[in-house]
């Protein structure tokens, strides 16, 4: 079966708006409202989708498809939930280094604090607080991902607990709408992401005297399925566009999230919908927050393009199946140990074709 459209679909949708999008540092930002009006449809043939979900969707697949990144407004998470994080993160990166510390990640468990003395790449100019959604442990104790909650600041645990849960059901309504774009029942994704291994993340960037000699954060591309990011008002994350590979500022807008695809979403789509290089750079003068939810399925997934949107003749597989679990603790060793080889891509399973 290849990636063609279901007739059907195409003649409903005809008579239809064409998708909305306006300009927010040039990725797409799309209006979720719709949303607080319309359940998300089941069936992306079905006739009697509204108007506006019919446009909604069509915005998704369009910046899914032309940027990997959007950013979206009117998205339903509580603002007061996002500031509370944002409080105790202030009050828990001002601590001196040694109580931090206290919760630093290490070789067996990757979660808790690190900053850029323990990252392989030394021109990353930030620290970091890490967390899971659900803790696991490899069956033979090897690999650890056990949250580690500091004593200070007290309210830190519940604020981030609140605050993922809300983000986790923004993440599966994006999630359903990106299947219904590439004409998928709403919910064939959901199924992964039960026991999920979703990851937490706050950074911290404090100012740089001198910001062209680091990053925030090297280029790089996330590995999960999908990333719901809140930047504040200092911004600096970059995107390199795909038109033309020159860098795109992103700038911040009050009460929205960024997504972008993930290289998950890469392999599911058959490289349809791709996972694009971004980064983040530094400010002179003002320190910078930014809280990443990366939303990715459990460990025990196998990985591949999804069967509906290959063909032998028309749209050949083009990724070899492998094992998140696998894949993610790989990588994460990696970069604990600074070992001197690369870390697994996506790009070590394409076929040859």
């Amino acid at each position: 079966m290849g990636l063609e459209v279901d007739p059907a679909f195409v003649q409903a949708a005809e008579h239809r708006p064409k998708p909305t999008i306006s300009d927010a540092g040039e990725i797409p930002l799309i209006d979720l409202s719709p949303l607080l009006h319309h359940p998300i449809p089941s069936d992306p043939s079905d006739p009697s989708i509204p108007d506006e979900i019919s446009s909604l969707i069509a915005a998704i697949g369009a910046a899914c498809l032309d940027w990997g990144f959007f950013q979206v407004v009117n998205h339903g998470v509580d603002l007061k939930l996002l500031e509370r994080v944002q409080a105790v993160a202030r009050e828990f990166f001002a601590l001196p280094a040694e109580e931090k510390r206290r919760v630093k990640r290490d070789e067996v468990n990757a979660l808790g604090y690190y900053d850029t003395e323990h990252t392989k790449n030394v021109r990353d100019w930030k620290e970091v607080f890490d967390l899971v959604v659900r803790e696991y442990e490899s069956d033979d104790g090897s690999f650890r991902l056990r949250n580690q909650w500091p004593d200070h600041p007290p309210a830190m645990r519940e604020a981030c607990e609140e605050y993922i849960a809300s983000v986790e059901k923004l993440a599966y309504k994006l999630v359903e709408l990106i299947a219904l774009s590439l004409n998928l029942p709403a919910k064939r994704l959901n199924g992964y992401f039960r026991d999920s291994s979703c990851f937490f993340r706050i950074n911290h960037y404090n100012p740089c005297p001198s910001p062209d000699l680091v990053l925030g954060v090297g280029r790089h591309k996330d590995s999960g399925a999908l990333t719901v990011l809140a930047q504040d008002e200092v911004g600096g994350l970059d995107v390199k566009r795909k038109s033309d590979g020159e860098w795109v500022r992103v700038k911040p807008i009050p009460n929205s999230y960024i997504i972008n695809v993930g290289d998950i979403i890469q392999v599911w789509s058959n490289d349809k919908y791709e996972s694009v290089e971004h980064r983040a750079s530094v400010n002179t003068e003002k320190e910078r927050f930014s809280i990443p939810f990366f939303f990715s399925p459990t460990f025990s997934t196998n990985v591949k393009p999804l069967e509906e949107l290959v063909s032998d003749d028309k749209n050949p597989a083009r990724y070899q199946e492998y094992n998140w679990g696998h894949y993610f603790s790989s990588r994460l060793s990696s970069n604990f140990k600074k070992l001197d080889k690369d870390n697994l891509q996506i790009s070590h399973f394409k076929k040859a074709l």
